[in-house]
């Protein structure tokens, strides 16, 4: 679905972002992706995707929140792939506190990382895509920035301001051929919730009405659908991946 094609995948040295490029790349996609400190986490993905699906894959170590870094960057995945098709804004933190106790670094790190680094990745490739007059961006909001969390009101800010930021860039760059959609995962399997107690892990999935928690393919295939000539009159949504928890 992506054959010849390249995307540039923010925070994929696991999780979420980890899961995408694998999926984009079984469908012929060449994967560039960003990570924070982990080296040689990122060059084991590259030896792995680029021998299992013989794409091109290269990982590049650079802070998304920075704007000078994003610049930065773009202009080298560009020379290394040619051209880029589809950028998904996935890099995302959390720093849960209640309110009372939240300090202005907490919020601040929060909103830097999940919500600044969207502007600075989207300003930082659009005269590429502008260029083409095409690209397809997705940015990784969550079922919190629809719904709200106690003890997340920086995480749950940053994700409602996507939404906003996606609908406003859609809007922005729709007659240019540029599309931009978010997706909002829900209760997913991941090393964080690993660790949790068996109990609580059940009672969230019983409050799912498909009674599961989803899985990083699950969200990786609605971003699939986005990327690919599938989703080409699809811009300015926003598409729950959450088993049916927001409706």
């Amino acid at each position: 679905m992506l054959q010849g094609k390249t995307a540039l995948i923010t925070g994929a040295s696991r999780g979420i972002g980890k899961g995408i490029a694998e999926v984009f790349a079984q469908n012929g996609c060449n994967i560039a992706f960003t990570f924070a400190t982990s080296v040689e986490k990122a060059r084991v993905i590259e030896q792995e995707l680029a021998n299992k699906y013989g794409v091109q894959v290269k990982g590049y170590q650079s802070d998304a929140s920075n704007l000078e870094q994003s610049m930065v960057l773009a202009e080298k995945v560009i020379s290394d792939f040619g051209k880029v098709d589809c950028l998904i804004n996935n890099a995302g933190i959390t720093r849960d506190n209640l309110i009372l106790r939240m300090s202005e670094e907490q919020w601040d790190e929060v909103i830097d990382t999940n919500l600044k680094s969207a502007f600075n990745l989207t300003k930082a490739f659009l005269k590429h895509f502008l260029g083409n007059r095409a690209g397809s961006i997705i940015n990784m909001t969550s079922v919190v920035g629809l719904m709200g969390g106690a003890g997340q009101s920086n995480y749950a800010a940053s994700k409602a301001g996507l939404i906003g930021f996606t609908k406003s860039i859609a809007k922005e760059l729709g007659s240019r051929n540029i599309r931009c959609n978010a997706v909002a995962p829900g209760y997913i399997e991941s090393e964080m919730t690993a660790i949790l107690d068996e109990s609580v892990r059940k009672s969230w999935a019983d409050a799912i009405p498909l009674k599961r928690p989803g899985n990083n393919k699950d969200v990786a295939n609605v971003c699939l659908f986005l990327a690919s000539d599938m989703g080409s009159y699809v811009t300015g949504q926003t598409i729950s991946v959450c088993g049916g928890m927001v409706m």
